[in-house]
């Protein structure tokens, strides 16, 4: 992880060195930019670390390796994908959690499968979907997009 954070640092300072090339005004305007997002983003990144800190010291490793590890598939598989259905907070926060998971010994998967469903099923935020756009669709959009996130992370599985 420290690898890619640093392949990503590098470009980066790549790209701001041409672009300051180009037009330092610009440039100076996109970091103002860049420092605004991560002052609006900080307590969020905070919030999310703090969470997986608690995860993984108050959520036993064996809890994890039972209802999302490998030896029941299908469990997993739905465990993760109800888990993600019901989560509610920004799609970034998915991933180190389901990287957590992983770490504790989840079906990689599963974690897919909660990725996905984190996305892209709203159960929490139903009521207001359905008053928008009606409870059949509504009910609809979530259904297709709880089993798609389950094929996903079988498709998932056949990667892995």
């Amino acid at each position: 992880m420290i690898t890619t954070g640093l392949i990503y640092l590098i470009l980066i300072f790549s790209l701001y060195v041409i672009v300051f090339r180009k037009d330092a005004m610009r440039g100076r305007q996109s970091l103002l930019a860049a420092r605004q997002t991560l002052w609006r983003m900080a307590p969020l990144l905070l919030a999310i670390f703090a969470l997986i800190g608690l995860f993984q010291e108050f959520v036993p490793t064996e809890m994890i390796q039972t209802w999302l590890g490998a030896k029941n598939h299908l469990l997993s598989l739905l465990t993760g994908g109800l888990i993600g259905a019901i989560a509610i907070g920004p799609p970034v926060a998915a991933f180190p959690i389901a990287g957590s998971f992983i770490a504790t010994g989840a079906w990689p998967p599963a974690a897919a499968a909660f990725i996905v469903s984190w996305v892209s099923v709203g159960v929490v935020t139903l009521p207001v979907e359905a008053h928008v756009f009606g409870w059949r669709f509504a009910l609809w959009r979530n259904l297709i997009t709880f089993i798609a996130a389950l094929l996903i992370g079988l498709l998932i599985g056949g990667l892995v």
